[in-house]
Parts: C-alpha cells; sequence; structure tokens
C-alpha cells in the first residue's frame, strides 16, 4: 500500500484508541448525591455500582451520562417524578436480594436523608 493510504488509517486508529483510553479512565464522581425531594437527599455511591454492575447502560438506559441529566428531563417531563428511584433502583436492589445477592436498599427510608 502507499505511503498516503496507510498514513490516514494508522492516525485513525491510534485516535480512536486514544479517545477509547480515555472514556475508560472517565468513571465520574466517587459518590453522588442526588436530589430527592421533599424526602431529603440520596447519597448515590456512583463508582460503587459500576464496579457491581459492570454496565453503565444498566442504569444510564433512563438519562445520559451528565451530571443533573435526571433534573433536567423531569423538568421537561421526560422522566416521571419517582421513576428513577422507585421503578429502576429500588427494583434492581430487590432483585438482587431475592437472588440472594449483597444490594442496596429497597424502601425509601433507607435512601432518603432528612437533613
Amino acid at each position: 500500500m502507499k505511503f498516503r493510504t496507510v498514513l490516514p488509517v494508522v492516525i485513525g486508529i491510534l485516535m480512536f484508541a486514544v479517545v477509547m483510553a480515555m472514556a475508560a479512565g472517565d468513571k465520574g464522581a466517587e459518590n453522588i448525591s442526588l436530589y430527592g425531594g421533599k424526602s431529603g437527599e440520596v447519597p448515590f455511591p456512583h463508582q460503587r455500582h459500576q464496579a457491581t454492575l459492570g454496565d453503565c447502560n444498566t442504569c444510564h438506559e433512563l438519562f445520559p451520562q451528565e451530571a443533573g441529566s435526571i433534573e433536567r428531563l423531569k423538568a421537561a417531563k421526560e422522566l416521571k417524578k419517582k421513576q428513577v428511584m422507585n421503578k429502576h433502583c429500588i427494583r434492581c436492589h430487590r432483585a438482587m436480594k431475592r437472588e440472594g445477592t449483597r444490594s442496596g436498599p429497597t424502601s425509601c427510608k433507607e435512601c432518603h436523608v432528612k437533613k
């Protein structure tokens, strides 16, 4: 192959590798405090969930991987008020508990922290 053909391919592969390495290194905050309405904030161990689940899409199928995305989607009426916590988080925690796997909280009071 000619040099003019090989060079762009090599550069493309290197750029792809750099982007993938950067994405793998960015795991977001270790812990996140989620708005919990009148019931109080919800401490969320983000990196513990990543380590346990191994697939970001398990949670992020509902909302983008951006700070504040849950609240923006609720304000735009694209997510219902309790859709994430009550229907997604608790459902997963209860399923893990039924399987005998250590899981997170399964009731409202275990997550919401009033100050």
